[in-house]
């Protein structure tokens, strides 16, 4: 099988919005491998940031980076066709608000888009069980989802923990909080993809901060002889 890859994709909802498509390339710059695009509703959560209309312009501007949209949102399924007609990679979803999930992955395939399976704190991980070969990564939050800045919930870690045991080549993604006093946490329970924002976009070396967060992730997956 192939090897798992770490991916780091820091979160541009921390960045100078006024800015975004300067400030996302200089990330890609500095070495991140994705950027995690949080579009809220201000119903699912409590904020609104930003929807598909400057999705499709910062797409325009950085034509060939890997985009990963996280719904934040009711209605997962109202946006799909104009998230992929912004150029979306991978739409990113909660499972909690919806009724037919299959049938939410079936339409992000068929608009050409890759699956991604979200989960807030308070749901239990097997949950996505049902689901699983619906999808090709799943995101284990570890703040509430809606705000920046929150505290890592370190007890979120089995989760990542069980799935990485049971689905051995899944990308497992987590959002919130991460950074340098947290990666370990998150490398070793089995996370490959990780989302940072205020870790890297505030450090004085953003380049630097990236590199120890995919070392950490690297070093997990070398020591699971892959």
């Amino acid at each position: 099988m192939p090897c798992l890859k770490p991916m780091i994709g820091p979160s541009i909802l921390n960045a100078d919005l006024a800015q975004l498509s300067e400030e996302s390339q200089r990330l890609l710059d500095q070495g991140a491998d994705y950027l995690h695009l949080d579009v809220m509703d201000g119903h699912f959560v409590p904020n609104l940031t930003f929807g598909h209309p400057v999705v499709k312009c910062l797409r325009s501007k950085i034509p060939r980076a890997f985009f990963e949209t996280h719904m934040m949102v009711s209605n997962p399924q109202q946006w799909i066709e104009p998230m992929a007609d912004a150029g979306v990679d991978q739409y990113t979803f909660h499972v909690e608000p919806v009724k037919d999930v299959p049938e939410v992955c079936r339409k992000i395939k068929e608009a050409g888009m890759k699956v991604g399976l979200a989960i807030k704190p308070g749901t239990p991980v097997d949950v996505v069980k049902t689901y699983i070969d619906f999808a090709d990564l799943v995101l284990i939050m570890t703040v509430e989802p809606g705000f920046g800045g929150q505290k890592f919930m370190s007890d979120m870690m089995p989760k990542v923990s069980w799935l990485r045991e049971n689905y051995p080549e899944l990308n497992i993604e987590v959002d919130g909080g991460v950074g340098l006093n947290t990666i370990d946490q998150c490398s070793q329970a089995g996370a490959n993809w990780i989302v940072s924002g205020t870790a890297v976009i505030r450090a004085e070396d953003p380049k630097a901060v990236i590199s120890t967060l995919k070392e950490s992730v690297q070093t997990a997956i070398d020591s699971k002889k892959c």
